[in-house]
């Protein structure tokens, strides 16, 4: 960007405040301290007279900034140098504008925080009145904002503020862009003082040029001692501080084409050397640690490269190769809207072709209209005869879908009926062989109660005869009772062991009692899950009876329970022990 165009930004603020009414104009007064000021800020000797000669033939109204630009040009820009401190010159015109269109006490930020933000704002507009910020230049000067302050950029939160910015405006004025960075929308978390520092740098980058600064040490020329300063790197050259105030400047560096910078040995106590070589002087620099040391040395070479090959600082060139992608991007998107436009107005001229063809084309239609009628008709009745047959096959059709369908059902309940009745047969016969082995079970028990009570038996008939034998033997002679006391206390001996077997016996028998209380148990189990099986075949089929067990005799009761025989079978064992009994009272 040339001087003049980065001046007529600042001159632009200051005009436009001065005109209260917003009419472009501004009174001859006013024009005259205005430029006596800028005048003053640049070093330009001030000619009043050449104003009033200027505006002679307006001194009874106020004088537009059209009729302004022509003195402008001619009696300051065309006079100006690069010898004066354009820092002043922007301070002067940010005083003149300032308190017109902002109100500081709604933001974070301070007024000088404000005036960078403003001096980055003319750095970054367009060269378009009046200036504004395209939101490609707003995301860059945020993104440098928020890495400046440490901070992380949060892509979500700006695309949110940009659809916001779009749906009003593409771009934001000078005081928009302050209100947002002093608002805090960006720099949320962030500290009053960690914000101001932010802006400062970013200021110090784009404004002052400062692609560097830091502490340093720096050797003398005269008395060869280390003192540390403040080293600030500009394009085409190096200043040096006392302290980072900037308030005691030292000297500079200048830096050109020829200059060259190397790294040095570590040596009199001293690391991190590197040594700048310039026309005039060599400068030994010691960094705090090894990668400052590469930085600064990357940073010099970098400025030396530009100044060789003739270019600015990379951030301008940054710049101004965003402004011709922009420009690019406009040229195309404006030949793309004349071709559009070419392309409509063919495409209105083919509709008009089109049109004519279409009142041709209806014309021919009209005439055959009626020959098209009456075919339409036949074909209208003959679509409707086909209709007709077409509905009646498709009636038949569904009902005979509907038949099969229904046969289908049918077909599957059946198959799924026969399943389930096959399921209960087997099911049916497990439950009969359950139950045929329980009845084995209870036969088998019955036959051992059998035995046991046979056994029984026979021992209490022998215990009777002994105790008849036993009786008889008291009833003897007198003489014969000592001898028969000795027999009686062997037969109680024996007696008292017949009576321990009957004791075995009994528990033996009540053992197959509760065993064949356990098989009565599982035969009656086996016999309701054949009446339940049976109770469902019956309910399905119809066709069969239930199974019942077969009838039984009255059951005999004894004194240790229910008896395992019949009436008969007592009998018949009464009558054999009666004879077992008559035989061996016959045998005594």
């Amino acid at each position: 960007m040339a001087l003049r165009d980065e001046l007529l930004k600042s001159i632009w603020h200051a005009f436009t405040a001065l005109d209260v009414d917003k009419s472009g104009k501004v009174s001859k007064s006013q024009l005259k301290v205005l430029s006596h000021n800028l005048c003053t800020v640049m070093k330009i000797p001030h000619d009043p007279v050449a104003l009033e000669e200027h505006f002679k033939d307006d001194d009874e109204g106020p004088v537009s900034n059209q009729g302004y630009m022509p003195y402008l040009n001619k009696f300051i820009l065309d006079k100006v140098t690069d010898n004066f401190d354009r820092q002043d010159f922007n301070k002067m015109c940010w005083t003149l504008c300032f308190r017109k269109n902002l109100d500081q006490n709604q933001l974070l930020i301070s007024n000088d925080d404000a005036f960078k933000i403003w001096s980055i704002f003319n750095f970054l507009s367009e060269d378009r009145y009046p200036l504004t910020m395209v939101t490609e230049e707003i995301e860059y000067f945020l993104r440098k904002l928020t890495e400046a302050m440490g901070g992380s950029w949060v892509e979500e939160r700006f695309e949110d503020y940009k659809m916001q910015l779009n749906s009003k405006q593409k771009s934001l004025n000078a005081w928009e862009l302050i209100v947002l960075v002093g608002s805090g929308h960006f720099s949320k978390g962030m500290d009053r003082q960690t914000l101001s520092m932010g802006i400062n740098e970013v200021y110090q980058e784009l404004i002052m040029d400062v692609l560097k600064q830091g502490y340093m040490m720096k050797k003398g020329h005269k008395r060869k001692n280390w003192t540390e300063r403040w080293f600030m790197l500009k394009p085409n050259s190096i200043s040096y501080y006392v302290s980072e105030d900037l308030a005691e400047k030292k000297g500079d560096i200048l830096l050109d084409g020829n200059c060259s910078v190397e790294a040095l040995q570590d040596k009199d106590g001293k690391k991190c050397l590197f040594l700048i070589k310039s026309l005039q002087k060599s400068f030994e620099i010691s960094a705090s640690d090894k990668k400052k040391k590469l930085e600064w040395i990357q940073a010099v070479q970098t400025c030396v490269s530009l100044l060789r090959q003739g270019r600015p600082a990379p951030h301008r060139e940054a710049r101004q190769k965003r402004r011709e992608l922009r420009m690019k991007q406009q040229a195309e998107q404006e030949e793309l809207e004349l071709r559009m436009s070419e392309l409509q107005t063919a495409n209105e001229a083919k509709q008009l072709e089109l049109e004519n063809m279409r009142k041709a084309l209806e014309e021919a239609a009209t005439n055959a209209a009626e020959e098209e009628r009456r075919r339409l008709e036949t074909q209208t009745e003959l679509q409707d005869r086909y209709r007709i047959d077409l509905e009646r096959e498709k009636t038949v059709r569904q009902q005979m879908e509907e038949q099969v369908a229904q046969k289908s059902t049918e077909l599957e309940q059946y198959l799924q009926r026969v399943q389930e009745l096959e399921d209960m047969y087997h099911q049916l016969e497990d439950a009969l062989e359950d139950e045929r082995r329980a009845r084995q079970d209870e036969e088998a028990v019955r036959r051992l109660q059998a035995r046991l009570l046979e056994e029984e038996a026979t021992k209490r008939i022998e215990l009777e005869e002994f105790h008849l034998r036993q009786q008889r033997a008291i009833s003897e002679t007198e003489a014969e009772k000592q001898e028969l006391e000795k027999a009686r206390l062997a037969k109680e001996s024996a007696l008292q062991a017949a009576m321990k077997q009957l004791e075995q016996l009994e528990q033996e028998r009540q053992g197959a009692l509760e065993q064949y209380q356990t098989v009565m148990k599982k035969l009656e189990d086996a016999t309701n899950k054949t009446k339940t099986w049976k109770h469902k075949v019956a309910e399905h089929e119809g066709m069969l009876r239930l199974i019942q067990p077969g009838s039984k005799g009255q059951q005999m009761i004894t004194n240790w329970g229910p008896a395992a025989f019949s009436d008969a079978e007592l009998s018949l064992r009464q009558k054999k022990w009666q004879e077992k009994k008559n035989q061996t009272t016959q045998a005594q």
